[in-house]
């Protein structure tokens, strides 16, 4: 399993929505789940978006940072949780994020063990999807970038589209060091070919979703479903693009698992005889 951070940037590229739409058509095996954890500083988006404001602020981030205090930073976080699919399966879940970015300071000294839960309970057949928003994984909430498996920036193939994500790109290097495997998903809005894209912000292009206004809003307000929504065009390169990133973890953990050993010659491993 793994965690995945997804990263925005100025000017709104709709990282958030991709985040929910990767949560809904993420590959889940018999008995595994998986979280988004909306977790930006400047405030939340799906609980007045996709949730359509129906829990109030009864649950989300802001909740957790008195539990950590608290060192109930588990058992609470398990409660802040909430499904989103209709079966009520629970195999789909989200911690929404703050409400109010004046809430961003009480959560500086959670941010470290957040990341070592989702860590955590990603060992237990659970993945992770952190939504870092336009300035996510910045300061103290840097953690939350550098333990997740591979970190993945949102961005639209237009001029402004990549002078943000290039910004974005930069300070994440920064923040990463080298180490973890970096890539974007491409939201397919501007006039630039995927190689174009590649080039500019020499980081592979994980995956490419349509732009489609309508079945976006979907995700990100809550918006009735159009006809055929899940086996539209939206939702098919979500499926997709979830492969992709699971493939993208996969590089990466295949690059830092030590290497087989060698083969051990007859007089043994001295070359005792």
């Amino acid at each position: 399993m793994a965690v995945v951070a997804i990263a925005g940037g100025l000017g709104a590229p709709g990282a958030t929505t991709v985040a929910m739409a990767l949560l809904m058509t993420w590959p889940l095996p018999e008995g595994h789940r998986v979280v988004l954890a909306e977790a930006d500083p400047d405030g939340g988006a799906i609980l007045p978006g996709a949730l359509q404001g129906t829990l109030g602020n009864t649950h989300g981030l802001r909740h957790l940072a008195v539990a950590g205090r608290q060192g109930q930073l588990g058992e609470a976080f398990w409660r802040q949780l909430v499904d989103v699919t209709d079966a009520g399966s629970r195999d789909r879940l989200v911690l929404p994020g703050l409400y109010d970015p004046a809430h961003a300071s009480a959560m500086e000294p959670v941010w470290k063990p957040l990341a070592g839960l989702f860590s955590g309970i990603e060992e237990h057949g659970h993945d992770v999807l952190v939504d870092l928003g336009r300035r996510g994984a910045v300061g103290s909430s840097a953690v939350l970038a550098q333990r997740a498996d591979a970190v993945v920036v949102v961005a639209r193939n237009t001029l402004r589209g990549l002078q943000s994500a290039d910004l974005r790109l930069k300070a994440l290097r920064e923040v990463l060091g080298g180490a973890g495997e970096v890539g974007v998903l491409l939201v397919d809005e501007g006039p630039y070919s995927k190689d174009e894209v590649r080039k500019r912000l020499e980081v592979p292009v994980t995956a490419v979703l349509p732009w489609r206004p309508k079945d976006a809003k979907v995700l990100s307000d809550g918006a009735e479903p159009p006809r055929r929504f899940e086996s539209g065009e939206l939702m098919r390169a979500a499926r997709s693009a979830a492969v992709r990133v699971q493939e993208l973890v996969a590089i990466r953990r295949s690059r830092l698992a030590p290497p087989p050993p060698g083969p051990v010659a007859a007089g043994g491993v001295n070359g005792a005889r």
